[in-house]
């Protein structure tokens, strides 16, 4: 049975606006909709993934859903909760980062279904032609510069200065709109709340220009509970692109979100039914400690964005961190694992030399790496039995080697359960 689009947004806490009628003209039967993605980088980010999933459920529902890389627009730059103006890249980048977000978004929409695919378009492929006089002849004399000023995208640069670039944008979203109702019969564009201007200029400049039927919807802006953007951490943006997040920092940042966040993700990102995501919330209530919510959210969206292998290795490796794997789990361990499972883990380098002619672990333990304060708690802690090295229950004769090395770089110092040390070596 296909589901209904906007009982499913509406059920998921997906829709902040509709335009009247949207509802009725999809139960039509299969509709086109579409939502833009800025190239401005060459990855998506978790801010996006509310956009990308949008176009999945879309899809789900039988419809046709169509991802548009602004090409053109990109080249503009959106004034649209921004309070600068962004630097404009070239088109040889731009094309670039396309390549790289039509990638990513396969792993999310299903582009070779036989009933509905998933289709990429480009809205550089129908400005390249187009030029300026032509444009404002065909298209802007449709929209008063009064209409465009009511926008609150444009309202809220009046103070710190728009230029003409900018204050343009939502004529040329509008016309992509236009073009693709025109030549594809798209019918329907999706987006944040922050878009509503720009979406609604577009449906506008349809019936002006050509009549029909034209709708638009919004979802929520996404926030975290301390009421920062979602996507940001401290470190930045968490990216879709393995070389800019690594799939365990990206398995993290899933499993650390609040149990009020987690039951508001595990809707949105996850395709999960409404039955299924009640049991795992009422699952969860009955042992929150288990964060059994947070770790299927993780698990859902780690295998979806990076694949079955990194999910399993991001798993192992939250593990080691939390003391449940042995010597044999850390040498799973690559480079960069590494250094993101340790990372804020006091460290210390330590020449390789050092350890190809062999150093007692007293002198290790303090002099060497600077661990613990002096020799004498080097040797009190030997003596409790509390100091592993790489996990492993060493005693006050123990020699470190270069044997001891995880992955010919590495070495895991432990006092207690939760005292890490990480040793790198240097040549």
């Amino acid at each position: 049975m296909v589901k209904n689009f906007i009982e499913e947004l509406r059920w998921r806490g997906l829709l902040q606006d509709s335009m009247p009628g949207v509802d009725v003209h999809l139960s039509k039967g299969p509709q086109k909709g579409y939502i833009g993605f800025d190239p401005t980088a060459d990855s998506l980010h978790v801010g996006n993934l509310v956009q990308i999933m949008i176009l999945v459920h879309f899809q789900r529902c039988g419809h046709k859903p169509i991802a548009l890389v602004g090409g053109a627009t990109g080249m503009v730059g959106d004034p649209s909760g921004k309070s600068a103006e962004r630097n404009l890249l070239d088109e040889d980048a731009l094309r670039h980062n396309q390549a790289c977000i039509k990638a990513q978004l396969e792993r999310f929409l299903d582009f070779g279904n036989a009933t509905n695919p998933a289709e990429l378009v480009n809205n550089y492929d129908w400005f390249k032609d187009m030029g300026f006089l032509q444009f404002i002849r065909e298209v802007g004399k449709h929209i008063t510069v009064n209409y465009m000023m009511a926008k609150d995208s444009v309202k809220n640069r009046l103070e710190t200065g728009l230029s003409f670039t900018e204050f343009s944008y939502q004529l040329v979203q509008g016309f992509d709109f236009y073009w693709l109702h025109k030549h594809q019969q798209c019918s329907l564009q999706m987006g944040g709340s922050d878009q509503w201007g720009n979406i609604t200029t577009g449906a506008e400049l349809i019936r002006r220009m050509e009549g029909g039927d034209a709708f638009a919807i919004t979802t929520p802006l996404l926030t975290k509970s301390d009421g920062t953007k979602f996507g940001k951490s401290e470190g930045g943006n968490i990216w879709l692109d393995a070389k800019r997040t690594s799939p365990y920092k990206f398995y993290q940042f899933w499993l650390n979100v609040t149990d009020t966040e987690a039951e508001r993700f595990i809707k949105t990102f996850t395709v999960l039914d409404q039955a299924e995501v009640e049991v795992l919330i009422a699952e969860h209530a009955k042992a929150p400690h288990q964060r059994s919510l947070q770790k299927a959210l993780a698990a859902d969206i780690t295998q979806r964005t990076h694949g079955e292998i990194e999910l399993l290795s991001a798993i192992q490796a939250s593990e080691v961190l939390f003391g449940k794997g042995d010597a044999d789990a850390l040498a799973t361990l690559d480079e960069q694992q590494w250094l993101d499972v340790f990372e804020g883990v006091p460290q210390a380098e330590v020449a390789r030399a050092t350890l190809d002619s062999g150093v007692g672990i007293i002198e290790f333990l303090a002099d060497s790496t600077g661990f613990l304060a002096s020799k004498g708690e080097a040797k009190r802690a030997l003596k409790e039995g509390s100091i592993a090295v790489n996990r492993s229950k060493v005693g006050e004769d123990h020699i470190v080697k270069s044997d001891d090395l995880m992955g010919g770089k590495f070495l895991l110092l432990q006092r207690g359960k939760k005292n890490y040390f990480l040793v790198k070596v240097t040549v």
